[in-house]
């Protein structure tokens, strides 16, 4: 499945990253939940903005990488078409599952990065936790993790960090935007 010419069959989405087709299995209830609450907090907020939320569709960035992020906001709308996305988004969403989350955290994080997405985020189902990098001269440092810790371990923290625990975080793109963890990780069975 590594031949350039085979790009897309409608019964098996398919992403290409460095030349090779990588087919795109079924994601997961967990995947589909979070991918929806996060697309939610994102086209509430961009309602009648600029900048669109999308959604589970082809980034063509050359002939060889045209991923296909879980969630993504496109500032500049002259890049997005019926078929793709044209260039770089500002800010993408990948919730990590098993079989793509080597690829997540280094091929297209640095695909991403030398292409100038401003702002990355690396979603953890299986720890509730999101990762967000900014992008710092063509490479993402990382910014924060932020996570919702289990009751267990909770009630081993002491009162300062219990305190220190971060709820809600803002993202680079927006200075009134602001994410509550708890929304991220909603009503994911």
């Amino acid at each position: 499945m590594n031949d350039l010419a085979y790009q897309y069959n409608d019964d098996m989405p398919t992403e290409l990253l460095d030349g090779m087709v990588y087919a795109m299995s079924s994601p997961s209830v967990k995947h589909n939940s979070v991918a929806f609450n996060i697309a939610t907090i994102f086209n509430n907020y961009l309602k009648g903005k600029p900048c669109k939320m999308i959604q589970v569709t082809s980034v063509k960035l050359t002939e060889r990488d045209q991923p296909i992020p879980d969630v993504m906001i496109v500032c500049n709308r002259d890049i997005i078409k019926d078929d793709a996305v044209y260039g770089a988004p500002d800010l993408i969403v990948e919730i990590l599952s098993p079989t793509t989350a080597k690829r997540d955290r280094a091929y297209k994080k640095n695909l991403y990065a030398n292409f100038g997405v401003k702002e990355y985020w690396l979603v953890d189902t299986n720890n509730h936790a999101i990762e967000v990098y900014y992008n710092t001269d063509g490479d993402f440092i990382l910014h924060d993790i932020y996570q919702i810790y289990p009751s267990n371990v909770i009630s081993y923290m002491t009162d300062e960090q219990k305190a220190a625990i971060v709820h809600e975080f803002k993202t680079s793109l927006f200075d009134d935007l602001v994410i509550k963890i708890e929304d991220v990780f909603d009503d994911m069975i």
